[in-house]
This record gives C-alpha cells, sequence and structure tokens, in this order.
C-alpha cells in the first residue's frame, strides 16, 4: 500500500514538474515576443518624430504662402475685409437675392 502511494507521489511529482517546465516555456516565448514587440513600438515611434518634423517643415505657414504665391498667384491680403455693420447691405437693398423671389423647396417622389 504504502509503495502504491509513493508510485503516486512521484508520478504527481513528475507531472507538476513537467506542467511548471511547460508554464515557464510558455513564459519565456512570451517575454521574447514582448520584447519585439517593444522593440517595433520603438521604432515606429521613432518614424512618428520623423514625420513630425518634416510634416512641421512641409506645413509652415511661410512655406504654404511662398508656395501659393509662387503656383497659385495668391497673395497675402483679404479680399474684402468690412469694418463695422453698417457696410453690410441690409434686407432688400442691394441685396443680389433682392431680384429673385423666393420659393419654397419640394420634391415629389416619381410615381411608381
Amino acid at each position: 500500500m504504502i509503495r502504491v502511494f509513493n508510485f503516486f507521489c512521484i508520478a504527481l511529482m513528475g507531472l507538476s514538474i513537467l506542467a511548471l517546465y511547460d508554464v515557464s516555456e510558455k513564459t519565456r516565448l512570451t517575454r521574447v515576443d514582448l520584447d519585439k514587440t517593444r522593440h517595433a513600438i520603438a521604432q515606429e515611434q521613432g518614424q512618428i518624430s520623423v514625420l513630425e518634423t518634416d510634416w512641421a517643415r512641409v506645413a509652415s505657414p511661410e512655406r504654404v504662402a511662398t508656395l501659393a504665391q509662387s503656383k497659385l498667384g495668391l497673395d497675402n491680403s483679404s479680399a474684402v475685409q468690412l469694418s463695422s455693420f453698417e457696410q453690410l447691405p441690409r434686407n432688400g437693398e442691394d441685396s443680389p437675392l433682392s431680384q429673385s423671389p423666393l420659393r419654397n423647396a419640394n420634391a415629389e417622389a416619381p410615381a411608381q
């Protein structure tokens, strides 16, 4: 009886050792994957900082204004600037919409 009990204890100990080894191996592989992922994240963050620097250079207001002036012929002056509300046309006076009558917007579905 004691020999059978000792045999089961030794078998249980062997199974425990195998289970712990399996957990240890999975932990090691997961740590390797984690290190690879951390390295990839560090590389991507470096690339992001390079792109942010490049974007700051490309999107600078001075560069955009220079390109707009040279390629499109635009200058940095505003077309019309109103300094007060009195300069706005009143309702019905010199308004481009005063000549056209207002209409209701209707949409009719086609008959089926």
